[in-house]
């Protein structure tokens, strides 16, 4: 059996000095990643693709990260996606297609691209799938008591996150080309628009530690081509954090100082060249930008744990070049 960690022997030498002790955290899986830090630290909630299982859409998941205990949380049917720790309550929320009548009808469609992809040896360009089936949904961590927060959502309604107090939540709703951001009371009650910006994508929202502002993503200017914002959490103030249409800047994630951000970022200027994805750090108020990886493969989806002391993310610098989730102990940059 291997041991839930597994240690990276020989970390770049450029990123050694931000990541220590740099460990894989999942195994098993036939991918797995976008996890996030139980509020004690204790233990991580992700989604992953159970290898074998007859449905090659993510599940989401709950790992002890002493033990390596791991346990499926969502009904395991439809796409599920984004899933995130209450603050306080010991309750969890995470989008979910399970109800889809055409669950199954998917799962071929995607087998079959699948196999015509190992036939031709090509790989498909990376997309999302904004599924309308998608509502949030509200569990116990064990997947107890599972419950629509969003029952008449009649589109993509997913990729939420709570504030710090835990008493609302800010999510993506829309139809793929047209997804804004929304907050909502914790029960799915009181949902106020955030961001009025049609005809683009506005996704990945966290709220600011003190909850004032939240950051997000959005490709406003060219499609696809995601730039960073800040928005206060009341709608007002609207900022672009960054505006570089050759590059794609996503999943950010605040640092608990509430004064640094972490990001992926890839350079798409060369479409001839396949981008290298890579982690970032984000100084708000100069403006200073750090790369903190340098291995082979994909370095998306960082979140910080609450102490601010680890960073998990989501890479492909396993020997098997599958998308896992990797922790480290975390040095910040000196700004």
């Amino acid at each position: 059996m291997l041991p839930l960690l597994l240690l990276l022997a020989q970390p770049p030498a450029d990123e050694h000095q931000f990541l220590h002790n740099v460990k894989q955290v999942t195994t098993g899986f036939a991918r797995a990643g976008e996890g996030y830090f139980a509020p004690d630290g204790r233990r991580v909630i992700y989604q992953a693709e159970e290898a074998d299982a007859g449905n090659p859409f993510y599940q989401i998941f709950v790992q002890d990260l002493a033990t390596g205990s791991k346990r499926r949380i969502s009904p395991g049917a439809g796409r599920t996606t984004c899933p995130f720790f209450h603050p306080t309550s010991g309750k969890v929320i995470f989008g979910s297609g399970h109800t889809n009548p055409r669950a199954k009808d998917e799962y071929a469609a995607e087998y079959k691209l699948r196999d015509e992809e190992k036939a031709k040896k090509t790989r498909r360009r990376y997309s999302w799938d904004f599924d309308p089936s998608v509502k949030i949904y509200e569990a116990d961590a064990d997947g107890g008591n599972l419950k629509c927060l969003t029952p008449d959502a009649t589109t993509y309604t997913a990729e939420g996150s709570y504030s710090p107090d835990g008493t609302q939540i800010v999510f993506s709703q829309g139809n793929a080309g047209n997804v804004q951001l929304f907050v909502m009371n914790a029960d799915g009650s009181g949902k106020r628009q955030l961001t009025t910006a049609p005809g683009c994508y506005n996704g990945g929202p966290f709220f600011s530690p003190d909850g004032k502002r939240v950051v997000f993503r959005a490709d406003r200017q060219e499609k696809d081509r995601l730039q960073l914002y800040v928005i206060n959490a009341d709608g007002t103030g609207e900022k672009q954090l960054t505006n570089d249409p050759k590059w794609v800047y996503w999943a950010p994630f605040w640092h608990p100082d509430g004064q640094h951000l972490v990001y992926t970022a890839a350079d798409h200027g060369d479409e001839t060249q396949r981008p290298n994805y890579d982690l970032y750090w984000l100084a708000l108020d100069t403006g200073k930008t750090t790369r903190l990886t340098f291995a082979p493969g994909a370095d998306v989806l960082p979140v910080f744990s609450p102490d601010g002391k680890r960073l998990m993310w989501t890479s492909s610098r396993g020997a098997d070049r599958t998308s896992q989730l990797w922790v480290a102990d975390f040095v910040a940059p000196k700004d």
